[in-house]
């Protein structure tokens, strides 16, 4: 006999902050309310997701409602064009447009505003993005806080990649661009005073030219997946769901900066459910395993690249465990609901 751990209990009516996280309450919303809907299917869910009829072409779209607007390592501007990009990198599509649509609260000064915009349409140029569309709103006080940022993109995928969250298989080496944590704790610290703004700043950063770095390795390059909301934890949860397989990784191998560690210490956080924005998460073939590690490394993106762990042989499947530093094991579970709210 097993024992779950039961799910809080909340009105079906409600939507609750949770369940904007990333991770069993979006899933629990999704499935329940969004994908029945839209009669959306019953395949994973990507990233980014290739245009009917044209499986070279990538689309992807993202909300975002960072706050505070501005925060060491980048502002809204910026991280809506990095979050887009990635998100079409890691189904191996390069960026080729943007969309951009502004929902702007009565009262914000056009400074800011100004100052939003100037990053973002530099993010972009340094992507080498173009914007070619948009939309602005304008919401009385009170009906939106401050900025809110959409964008989409459209990208061409690589004509040797084709990795996807269902693609994980026993034997695959799990890798690890960099240092996890420090995008949502620095987010938050700023927002809170907590002082830690001061030791970190926001991993943001566009990952399109990291993924072609690893574009030689063609299909050995199985699964890539950038660990934004619900952090680490809740991308290798994903991807042992809807792989079907067992993930192991190393406590030891994992790259906390020592001022995260401090910060969620303080939080009582777990690095791992810690959002990121400027590193990936690949599943690549044993075999390749060495050579994508060094690929990543090749780039500035990469340079802190590290093997995280392996998926198992065999194992329960959709699982995740954790070689601690003592030697034992324990499961990480998909974050429940929301630990760090507003940090993307």
């Amino acid at each position: 006999m097993t024992l779950d751990c039961p799910v809080p209990n909340h009105e079906d009516e409600v939507v609750l902050l949770g369940h904007g996280a990333g991770g069993r309450l979006t899933a629990e919303l999704l499935d329940r309310v969004v994908l029945p809907a839209l009669d959306a299917g019953d395949g994973p869910l990507e990233d980014a997701a290739l245009l009917p009829g044209r499986p070279d072409l990538v689309m992807s779209t993202d909300s975002f409602v960072v706050s505070p607007l501005f925060f060491p390592g980048g502002d809204i501007g910026s991280l809506a064009v990095h979050g887009t990009v990635n998100d079409l990198a890691m189904r191996g599509a390069w960026p080729l447009a943007l969309s951009v649509s502004l929902i702007v609260e009565e009262g914000l000064p056009l400074a800011e505003l100004r100052s939003v915009m100037e990053s973002l349409g530099k993010a972009a140029q340094e992507a080498g993005v173009p914007v070619v569309t948009g939309d602005t709103k304008v919401v009385g006080r009170g009906a939106a806080d401050r900025l809110f940022v959409n964008t989409t993109g459209v990208g061409r995928r690589h004509p040797l990649l084709r990795p996807s969250a269902a693609l994980a298989r026993p034997g695959d080496a799990v890798l690890l661009s960099g240092p996890i944590g420090l995008h949502g704790t620095t987010v938050l610290s700023t927002r809170e005073g907590l002082g830690f703004e001061s030791d970190i700043a926001s991993d943001s950063r566009p990952l399109h030219r990291l993924v072609d770095a690893l574009a030689p390795l063609g299909g050995a390059v199985h699964v890539l997946r950038d660990p934004t909301r619900g952090g680490l934890a809740a991308a290798l949860n994903e991807i042992a769901r809807d792989s079907s397989v067992a993930v192991e990784i190393d406590e030891a191998a994992v790259p906390v900066p020592e001022a995260v560690a401090s910060a969620c210490d303080l939080l009582g956080l777990d690095p791992l459910v810690v959002a990121n924005e400027g590193c990936l998460v690949a599943f690549v073939a044993a075999h390749a395993a060495d050579d994508a590690l060094a690929a990543l490394r090749s780039r500035p993106e990469g340079r802190e690249a590290v093997r995280l762990g392996e998926v198992l042989p065999d194992g329960p499947r959709g699982r995740v465990t954790l070689r601690t530093l003592v030697g034992a094991r324990r499961i990480v579970d998909m974050p429940l609901g929301e630990q760090l709210p507003r940090i993307c």
